[in-house]
């Protein structure tokens, strides 16, 4: 059985790249909730020069592959804005019931534990939108 195209808000993750006004809505100085496939996502997204900031809060009902069609969705839409690089950061380590698996996933992926004088910790990485794209290997 081929496996189902995840969609983000019922959007192809393709199509969502190339949506005229994505910045307006996503860019816009508050936390957004829309949903990857049968998850829902927190998240909120703002720049810093041509960093794109990304912080996601909360994932529910995760599993089926939402971590990397959001890795993947954002990245593309970022490089077609002209971002140089992501940041990410990724509250899953503070979670009343913390989801052991994406944490692995993350430490596999290569995120970084950040531990803050103040504050939770919580998940971080930063790539270049060039290196990120252009290492993979085409799915």
């Amino acid at each position: 059985m081929p496996k189902r195209e995840l969609l983000i808000d019922g959007i192809k993750p393709n199509d969502l790249v190339n949506l005229g006004g994505l910045e307006a809505y996503a860019l816009a100085g508050r936390p957004i909730v829309f949903s990857v496939g049968d998850a829902e996502v927190l998240a909120e997204f703002t720049k810093s020069e041509k960093v794109l900031l990304v912080e996601i809060a909360v994932v529910e009902k995760g599993g089926e592959g939402v971590l990397p069609v959001l890795i993947d969705t954002i990245e593309k839409a970022a490089l077609s804005r002209y971002f140089s690089a992501i940041e990410w950061s990724v509250l899953a380590r503070n979670c009343s019931t913390p989801n052991l698996k994406l944490m692995r996933v993350l430490e596999k992926i290569g995120f970084e534990v950040h531990r803050p004088q103040s504050g939770a910790e919580f998940y971080w990485q930063r790539r270049s939108i060039n290196d990120s794209l252009l290492q993979r290997t085409p799915r």
